[in-house]
């Protein structure tokens, strides 16, 4: 709960018009749309410094009207200060923005005495400004202008825009972001057809023209929820009976502020963007918003536009502000070190393209892989290289030693230049530029079968490393030549399996008999616990082992489970729970690191079980019962072969 309220009792509909003929925009109304709109008022009463909206917390349901009090508002910036943006009282009206956002609320507004406030429902407020263009135009021209100017200028004058994402709202021309291209269909069609085309596709919103190909309307997702399924219509029907007709353009050149109040001013969620009299492409407020943070697609641009090792090294910052965004967003840790990952398969690929340009065309074709975490797609921020080579068998002994001289100096180099972009060496040295970790495939495979014939300590050590590769660059045949000899090799072989299992339940989860957990008991990181290894490494060890003994070839632990559900019948009973645990320690180590990187600390992977939610240590510790239940089963599954 926001707020705290009471409720009055039965309301004088009289003196709530009485009121609002004194409020703009409602003293615009006439008589009998007042009338109604008074019946559907409702008042509350709030006590001093309460909150009435708080910044990123749910948007608003309603309208405030100040009948009588006063209220702040000021946005927290994320370095902890607190920007005053206004005080209203009486007759001001709070919470527009927030209204129609849809989102989130941008700002904290509280109470700054005992206060009473009107209050009108949004599907009121909805249909007031569709009839109302007086009270549509308020709103758009006092009221989002006067709060959108003041925070803007209060922040800029405080310097907390910096180069972030209200910034860019007032810099950059919609032009820029109109990437999507039009589809359009024309207007003859049925709403089944239209519907078709949408999800075949994979579009929301869908242009809709007439015989000479100009624009007449448009149908989004919505428009299909609510027209057509809610309202039970005829599929059959033509696809104007359902179009909305407001179609509203922008100039290429218009920024993006102003597209974001014409959206608000008209409450659409689709722009036209018009340049030179033409329609160049579409925008939604959703383009629009990505703005306050940094979008994926921008880094990744950012990286292709770099050109040499030293300007690649600048994208890293942007790269801490689009993960700020995106946890802040809520995403799923899985998804999230996806978008890591892939971004970091940028840099790498990037990295590799500059070293080819200065070394020339290699003697014989070659495939980068990745391998441990960043072979599963699963990196956090702190992410060393783990990397290797394979090149293609050659047909001399010459071509061979060529191949080797030409990658000593080549590894060389990308390695320098992961360094510079913030990928710290791997300690164990398991990286390309070890003359062990570049070798022709004929040598892998010798390399993966002897890991699997003699599984001693250094082989299955190896094994856990190497098993989770994935192609980044060069000849993605002979990755998937290797996969296919590792996968046949490695399923069924009992004794290799065997002592992979036995690795396994030797790592037992850190929870102790009274529920508590396990801490380290001295040195660096007393009483607290490593997330990874006592954690998130458990459950990719499991999946492994599963996705081994099945010929699975999926690296990631979510594909591998998600693989196993209809082959693996321990999978099968608890591939949910997995799935869950796994999102859970992922999210809550990656959020650890983040909230490091804000301090200026270096990352890491330990954590203080004391600075949990009482609900985080209960999901801890399902997650760690669920391990320990799984170690179980793998020693039933392995009886005789466990020591």
């Amino acid at each position: 709960m926001i707020f705290s309220e009471k409720w009055s009792g039965k309301l004088s509909t009289g003196d709530i018009i009485e009121f609002l003929k004194e409020v703009p925009p409602f003293q615009y109304l006439d008589a009998e749309t007042i009338t109604v709109l008074a019946g559907r008022v409702t008042l509350a009463s709030y006590p001093a410094n309460t909150y009435l909206l708080k910044q990123d917390g749910p948007p608003s349901e309603h309208l405030f009207i100040i009948k009588q009090g006063g209220v702040k508002v000021f946005i927290r910036s994320e370095e902890g200060d607190d920007v005053l943006t206004d005080y209203r009282g009486e007759g001001d009206v709070i919470g527009y923005l927030s209204l129609f956002s849809s989102d989130k609320s941008r700002a904290n507004v509280v109470t700054v005495e005992d206060s009473q406030c009107y209050l009108i429902d949004r599907d009121t407020m909805q249909g007031l400004m569709e009839e109302n263009a007086a009270v549509r135009d308020f709103f758009h021209r006092s009221f989002l202008d006067k709060y959108l100017d003041r925070t803007f200028q209060s922040m800029q004058d405080r310097g907390l825009l910096h180069s972030g994402g209200c910034q860019l709202l007032l810099i950059t021309p919609v032009g820029e972001l109109a990437r999507r291209k039009v589809i359009s269909a024309p207007q003859d069609i049925s709403i089944q057809e239209a519907s078709s085309i949408m999800s075949k596709r994979s579009i929301g919103s869908l242009v809709i023209t007439d015989s000479n190909g100009v624009p007449t309307g448009i149908i989004t997702d919505k428009d299909l929820r609510d027209k057509v399924v809610t309202a039970g219509r005829d599929i059959k029907e033509n696809v104007r009976n359902i179009m909305s007709t407001l179609l509203i353009t922008a100039g290429s050149r218009e920024y993006c502020f102003e597209a974001l109040l014409k959206m608000m001013r008209h409450n659409v969620h689709h722009l036209f963007v018009v340049e030179d009299g033409n329609v160049m492409g579409i925008i939604t407020n959703h383009d629009i918003m990505m703005l306050q943070g940094t979008s994926p697609i921008t880094v990744a641009r950012d990286i292709e536009s770099r050109q040499t090792v030293d300007e690649l090294a600048g994208v890293i910052k942007n790269i801490d502000q689009l993960v700020a965004l995106l946890l802040k967003e809520g995403i799923k840790a899985t998804i999230l070190a996806k978008i890591i990952s892939e971004i970091n398969d940028r840099m790498v690929k990037k990295i590799i393209e500059i070293a080819e340009k200065k070394y020339g065309k290699p003697p014989l074709p070659y495939c980068w892989i990745a391998l441990g975490s960043e072979g599963r797609k699963e990196q956090t921020f702190k992410t060393d290289q783990d990397n290797a080579i394979i090149f293609a068998d050659a047909a001399s002994d010459d071509q061979e030693e060529s191949m080797r001289e030409f990658l000593a100096d080549f590894t060389a180099f990308i390695r320098d230049g992961l360094v510079k972009c913030g990928f710290p060496l791997c300690p164990g040295g398991y990286m390309a530029s070890n003359i062990h970790w570049r070798q022709p495939l004929a040598v892998w495979k010798k390399y993966f079968s002897s890991w699997i014939r003699t599984p001693t300590a250094v082989a299955l050590l190896s094994s856990l490393i190497f098993f989770d590769f994935r192609p980044i660059h060069g000849d993605f045949a002979l990755a998937e030549e290797l996969r296919s000899y590792l996968t046949a090799a490695a399923e069924g072989d009992k004794v290799f399996l065997g002592s992979l299992a036995n690795t396994i339940i030797k790592n037992r989860p850190p929870i102790g008999f009274m529920k508590s957990f396990i801490v380290e008991k001295s040195g660096e990181h007393k009483d607290q616990l490593d997330l990874k290894i006592k954690g998130v490494a458990m459950l990719v060890d499991i999946a492994r082992l599963f996705a081994l003994e099945r010929g699975v070839k999926e690296p990631a632990t979510i594909d591998r489970i998600e693989a196993l559900k209809d082959k693996h019948t321990i999978v099968q009973e608890y591939a949910d729970e997995m799935i869950q645990a796994f999102e859970f320690m992922m999210f809550r180590r990656i959020q650890h690191q983040f909230e490091q990187i804000s301090e200026g600390i270096e990352p890491d992977n330990f954590i203080n079980p004391g600075v949990l939610s009482n609900m985080d240590k209960r999901l801890m510790r399902d997650a760690f019962h669920l391990i320990s239940r799984l170690q179980e089963l793998i020693i039933e599954r392995y009886k005789g072969m466990i020591w």
